[in-house]
């Protein structure tokens, strides 16, 4: 059985490192919406302009993580959570009324080596990440944490579904596959919204 300085010290060391995949997270996404600003304007994608949006939306849930790590309380946790639900259906919102712009006027986007570049690199950085969230949330039960986890899980699989339409665009052609890959992120923001709504 462990003792109580023994407890202690595995929590501090776990919420040390919360912390250290939080900072990693929000630093990559920071690079990130710079990045993916210039390929969005460069190739004008719904898709590269969502996943930018959704950087934007994972710098928010990481803030509100390292936030919510530096204090204790139900109700503080509650507030973390209710804001990540709210960025993700905000973000739905937007993608909807761009692709469907984009499906109405038939604008063809552009190809770009460097959103293909960048969302390749950042779904491998995610999937590690969120690996590491997920861990260090279930050892603290801290739900904030594991939450979050499952964001950037998104994060990864938006990354894997906007390089598809970027390599489908560039390589054969398909330009509808661009906002597709914009209208997938819509799906999974709507339903991580949910599911966090639900658990409260």
């Amino acid at each position: 059985m462990s003792s109580p300085s023994s407890t202690l010290i595995r929590d501090t060391q776990l919420l040390r490192r919360g912390r250290v995949l939080e900072a990693w997270t929000l630093s990559w996404n920071v690079a990130g919406v710079v990045i993916l600003a210039v390929a969005a304007v460069a190739a004008h994608s719904v898709a590269l302009a969502g996943f930018g949006l959704d950087s934007l939306i994972e710098i928010g849930a990481s803030t509100v993580v390292l936030w919510e790590l530096s204090g204790t309380g139900q109700d503080r946790q509650q507030r973390a959570l209710r804001f990540i639900a709210a960025a993700f259906l905000a973000l739905a919102a937007y993608l909807l009324i761009q692709t469907t712009i984009v499906f109405a006027t038939g604008y063809h986007p552009q190809h770009s080596p460097l959103g293909i570049v960048w969302t390749a690199i950042t779904a491998a950085a995610m999937f590690v990440l969120a690996y590491g969230k997920h861990r260090t949330g279930i050892a603290l039960d801290n739900p904030v944490l594991t939450t979050e986890a499952r964001v950037t899980v998104i994060d990864g699989l938006l990354a894997c579904a906007v390089l598809l339409g970027l390599a489908l665009n560039a390589v054969v052609g398909w330009w509808w596959a661009d906002p597709i890959a914009g209208l997938v992120v819509v799906y999974y923001a709507i339903r991580e919204a949910h599911a966090i709504h639900a658990k409260q």
